[in-house]
């Protein structure tokens, strides 16, 4: 059973940093790609960051590019995205989520590529 259990959201200023964090268990060796998606009120979910967690390689959405950054630490089994420059327009809920499926690291980051989700954190970015 793969469990994904995302912390650090909070309430930030135009221009502050956040760190979000994913602890996972369960199996996942098996496991593509790891990503970072959002969904504000009212709109669709959308992917935001991903990671090829064989090999390392990243993408990013273009609205967060330069901004932010996914990183992973095998050894603490956790996946992390470093906010930094944060604008209004970044508040949503944040999930983290992998994907078994090998397709997940020759696409760009779609939400229906991955079959393991956490419940979200949320951020908020005040003006």
């Amino acid at each position: 059973q793969v469990q994904l259990v995302e912390s650090g959201g909070g309430s930030v200023q135009a221009g502050g940093s956040l760190r979000l964090s994913c602890a996972v268990s369960g199996y996942t060796s098996s496991h593509y790609c790891m990503g970072w998606f959002r969904q504000a009120p009212g709109k669709e979910r959308e992917g935001v960051a991903k990671i090829n967690v064989r090999v390392g390689n990243t993408d990013y959405a273009d609205s967060v590019k330069g901004r932010f950054t996914i990183s992973q630490d095998n050894a603490k089994n956790t996946l992390y995205l470093q906010m930094d420059s944060l604008k209004p327009e970044d508040t949503a809920m944040y999930y983290c989520a992998s994907s078994s499926w090998w397709w997940c690291v020759a696409r760009d980051i779609r939400v229906g590529d991955y079959g393991y989700w956490g419940k979200g954190t949320q951020v908020t970015v005040s003006s």
